[in-house]
């Protein structure tokens, strides 16, 4: 078990279906990391941009990002983090179609934890971002990822879910919160906000990481990626259209005094979500 968690968000003006060029970015950025490191997490789809067009981009879980996170996670002994697309075959059978199976193929945006190991754990996408149309391309996932990682219990989260506070509740006594993002400028206060919110309601430690620059559809992005404490305090944060890091040590013991003292998470609500 492990008290202090190192974390590192990185932020970027991510290249539009470039996964070679931003990979190569996110490599050279952590090449460049001088102090030890636990847990490094990347945006909301770092290696394409949020795309509506996942026929074009998708990967596999066998594919060459997540072999390249597995690569990182081992030279750096640090777990990795973020979201990319990623395609999943189906076959059905069928007493139709002269009796062959029926292909189909899903969509996700899938977020990936590798730990230093190379064992990997994801999160599919609970609410999807109907303004842009992502609930008509990609598949919802239909149920929380709890990775537990040198003692922590980390839950992670991608972008929109952040408006649903009821899918982030803190039932399960995770000690990190971790959203990604591709989260415009023109809803950024809403962002910092929801943020700050979700940590206090849920006495965790939270990162979010957004991205920044302008995608093809031109939409633009300020990045204001942060790291809280419980009481929604700012750890680290960045300027606005800044490419770099966000970074801190998080201390779960200080954490865990804090809820036993004010004891906010025993007085909280029970019910169960309708999926």
């Amino acid at each position: 078990m492990k008290n202090e968690l190192n974390i590192v968000g990185i932020q970027a003006e991510l290249v539009w279906q470039n996964s070679k060029q931003n990979i190569s970015f996110f490599e050279e950025q952590i090449k460049r990391l001088k102090t030890p490191v636990d847990l490094i997490v990347l945006p909301e789809m770092y290696s394409t941009g949020f795309t509506m067009h996942p026929e074009e981009v998708a990967e596999q879980m066998d594919g060459f990002t997540i072999s390249w996170m597995q690569k990182i996670a081992l030279e750096k002994q640090a777990a990795i983090c973020g979201s990319l697309v990623i395609s999943e075959t189906i076959e059905t059978p069928s007493s139709k179609n002269n009796g062959n199976a029926l292909t189909t193929i899903n969509y996700y945006n899938r977020f990936v934890f590798v730990h230093p190991s190379g064992a990997i754990q994801t999160y599919d996408k609970r609410h999807s971002f109907t303004l842009a149309g992502e609930d008509k391309v990609y598949s919802a996932g239909n149920q929380r990822t709890l990775i537990e990682y040198k003692g922590w219990k980390i839950c992670p989260f991608i972008c929109y879910d952040l408006r649903f506070p009821v899918w982030s509740r803190n039932n399960n006594h995770y000690d990190l919160l971790i959203y990604v993002a591709n989260w415009p400028t023109t809803r950024i206060k809403a962002w910092e906000s929801l943020l700050k919110a979700r940590a206090i309601e849920n006495m965790s430690y939270v990162i979010g990481v957004n991205r920044t620059g302008t995608d093809k559809n031109n939409y633009a992005y300020s990045g204001n990626s942060l790291i809280l404490d419980s009481f929604g305090e700012i750890l680290s944060d960045l300027e606005k259209n800044t490419i770099g890091i966000v970074s801190a040590t998080l201390d779960k013991a200080q954490q865990e005094v804090t809820r036993a003292q004010l004891g906010f998470l025993k007085d909280m609500d029970s019910f169960q979500i309708s999926l």
